[in-house]
């Protein structure tokens, strides 16, 4: 009710509600035209999106929520989804179903009808089931579930609009809630517990009673929290004697029994609408012996680390050359725009911000645009497979050995894109300690931002192994990550590592467009950061390099000369002891990419390239060790900003930006000097 307000008075709210990977965000995308990321793994959506769409003369608000498998909520994410259903009372709910896994999705589907919401049923990934030759007896499936019920393919957009036009028909109706029948064990208990929180006029209101007895009974704790701040202590005291005569009758918890006799419903269900072919198991039989290599103990992670490695291989390999290209190309850009702007006469000032600081600065940093797409397109056919669930699967014996959940792998994975999503996505963790770990850790995990800073110090100080060296830092970034939150476990965050448990998605054939969109939306981020954030750091740098006036351009007694030189004696010993290296770190806290930018502005490269400029300045072992320090080293500030609201703490935002800077100067160090005693 308190988000319904929010919208239009005659505006329909749809909510898609699902467990995670069923298609939701696909669903949503359809409708609104939106284009969030769609991910062939659980937990891509961690909190709730919102668009509109119209059909005929009807406004409609879509609510897209983050997957759940049922209304007991346990991790922040699930909380989301279930406050908006319950609370907030949506028109209609989207209930979006993996139809190739109907009997594990329909458990929300019966949580839903039990909690009287006004639903219809979306039998999404529907081509799928008739590949396998499976048939579902629609109307009957209707018919005793009591709502509508609709095909719906929405990676290919079939079925959507019958999915819109019966939610618009159906919107705003009472529905009846579903009972099912639990035993007269359990009935007598529900009776018992449904006129005592009836009595309150409150909880009649904001709840179905039927319902909130069952969520008693299965011992809620968000519901028990509510109810207990509205009965009495013999009220409460009479509710706690329902539930012990349960267990004292059947010998099982009742939330147990609830379970089982729910998918005793849904059993009989599905033997009553779904017939099988043959061929149904010997398609399983193959998955599994695909999971049977992918998965395997002993294979699963060489497989993994073989899989990364060609993803490296193939960057470099094809993307290298187009690098050359688009040099090129900035380079005839900043010849063109100097000849125009003296054949006007413009100040040296006015030329000397167009061509060092915009066309140098952004320009070093938009090089190497062909390497990051190509990255993106590796990892967006990896996620789309469905691969990457699995490495996720075989990286959890690792990570749970060192105080790593196994969940926290999404995360981390999220990461190697951006950092921001992947402090958000631990929103997923259902137990606060794994989270914080996960958080505090994140960062290490080398993000597309810092890769124009790898392709520019590989390319030029190892040609030839530019996808073993960044390969290398990748593995690295990994290994710290994993050995701080050993340190994290042991000494901040004591406590059991939770079991982890990770639905396995279906091996799909990534669709060509849908591979491209997911490049594409991913790269034109990393863009529209050149366009904006990079921009003004550049123009910032550029300022800092020309003031005071009548100094000398991005000479050392210029002001970021100056910061430079202050703070390089703390870089010296890394081998970074030269102003131009100290001061592109230091603003490249601001974003990653900002250090080859600002080496593009204080080298003022022209048209000689920063290639050049940096092959002069630097050896092989202070490249390596300014590479390990931009991989390590404070996070940027949008991923201190993403720490500081997941953590609602200060003291661990300042802590995460001390401690990272103090393990990237040690590895640092370490490499450098022992790499200087060697060589």
């Amino acid at each position: 009710m308190e988000l319904k307000s929010s919208y239009p008075e005659n505006n329909i709210v749809i909510a898609l509600a699902g467990n995670p990977n069923s298609g939701k965000t696909s669903m949503f995308n359809q409708l609104t035209g939106a284009r969030q990321h769609v991910g062939n793994w659980p937990g891509v959506t961690v909190e709730r999106k919102e668009g509109t769409l119209k059909y005929k003369d009807n406004l409609v608000n879509v609510v897209d929520l983050p997957g759940t498998y049922s209304l007991g909520a346990y991790s922040e994410d699930e909380v989301v989804a279930k406050d908006f259903l319950l609370y907030h009372s949506p028109d209609v709910t989207v209930n979006i179903v993996d139809t190739t896994n109907l009997q594990r999705n329909l458990y929300l589907t019966l949580q839903l009808l039990e909690m009287g919401a006004n639903t219809v049923l979306a039998l999404n990934m529907y081509d799928q089931v008739e590949k396998r030759q499976q048939k579902i007896d629609i109307d009957k499936l209707s018919s005793i579930l009591g709502i509508p019920v609709v095909k719906t393919s929405a990676s290919k957009g079939e079925g959507v609009t019958q999915l819109v036009s019966t939610a618009v028909n159906i919107a705003g109706r009472d529905k009846k809630p579903l009972e099912i029948n639990y035993g007269n064990e359990l009935e007598e208990e529900i009776k018992s517990i449904s006129e005592i929180v009836v009595m309150n006029n409150e909880l009649k209101v904001k709840y179905n009673i039927r319902w909130l007895a069952l969520k008693i009974l299965e011992q809620d704790e968000h519901i028990l929290e509510d109810v207990e701040h509205r009965l009495s202590a013999r009220q409460l005291e009479e509710i706690k004697k329902c539930i012990q005569r349960i267990e004292s009758k059947t010998g099982e918890e009742s939330d147990t029994i609830i379970a089982d006799m729910r998918y005793g419903f849904i059993n009989e269900l599905i033997e009553k609408t779904v017939k099988k072919s043959k061929s149904v198991e010997e398609k399983v039989s193959f998955s599994d012996k695909i999971d049977g290599i992918v998965t395997n103990r002993y294979l699963g992670i060489p497989i993994f680390l073989l899989a990364m490695w060609s993803v490296f291989k193939i960057t470099f390999a094809l993307g290298d050359p187009m690098i050359g290209w688009v040099e090129e190309f900035f380079a005839f850009l900043g010849t063109l725009a100097s000849n125009l702007l003296l054949a006007v006469n413009a100040s040296d000032f006015l030329v000397s911000l167009i061509v060092d600081g915009i066309i140098g600065g952004v320009g070093s940093v938009l090089v190497f645009i062909p390497n990051i797409f190509l990255l993106f397109l590796c990892i967006s056919i990896l996620e789309d497979s469905g691969y990457l669930a699995r490495a996720a699967y075989v990286m959890d014996r690792l990570m749970s050995s060192f105080g790593l959940h196994g969940k926290s792998f999404i995360p981390l994975l999220i990461g190697f894109g951006c950092n921001v999503p992947g402090v958000m996505a631990t929103r997923t963790l259902e137990n606060k300690s794994d989270r914080m770990i996960t958080i505090l850790v994140n960062s290490f995990m080398s993000c597309s931002a810092r890769l124009p800073v790898y392709v520019v110090f590989a390319g030029v100080f190892f040609p030839g192994n530019e996808g073993n060296v960044i390969f290398s830092l990748y593995v690295l970034g990994i290994l710290v990550a994993i050995v701080m939150a050993k340190l994290f476990k042991s000494f901040l965050f004591k406590g059991a590592v939770s079991p982890f448990v990770l639905e396995l998605p279906q091996y799909r054939m990534p669709s060509l467009k849908g591979t491209i969109i997911h490049m594409w939306e991913r790269g034109r981020l990393f863009i529209k950061k050149a366009g904006t954030l990079i921009f003004s750091v550049v123009v910032l740098i550029w300022l800092l390099s020309s003031l005071p006036l009548g100094v000398e351009y991005a000479s050392q007694h210029s002001f970021i000369g100056k910061i430079g030189s202050f703070l390089s004696p703390l870089f010296a010993p890394l081998g970074l002891g030269n102003w131009q290296s100290t001061a592109a770190l230091i603003f490249g806290i601001l974003a990653k990419e900002v250090v080859v930018g600002t080496l593009g502005v204080v080298y003022s490269v022209g048209e000689s390239g920063l290639s050049t400029a940096i092959a002069q300045n630097f050896t092989a072992l202070s490249a390596y060790s300014l590479m390990v320090l931009t991989l390590l080293y404070t996070p940027c500030v949008a991923t201190l900003g993403a720490i500081k609201r997941e953590t609602n703490s200060w003291k661990w935002t300042i802590f995460s930006a001390i401690y990272t800077f103090v393990i990237a100067w040690i590895i640092a160090f370490i490499i450098y000097q022992l790499g200087s005693l060697l060589y």
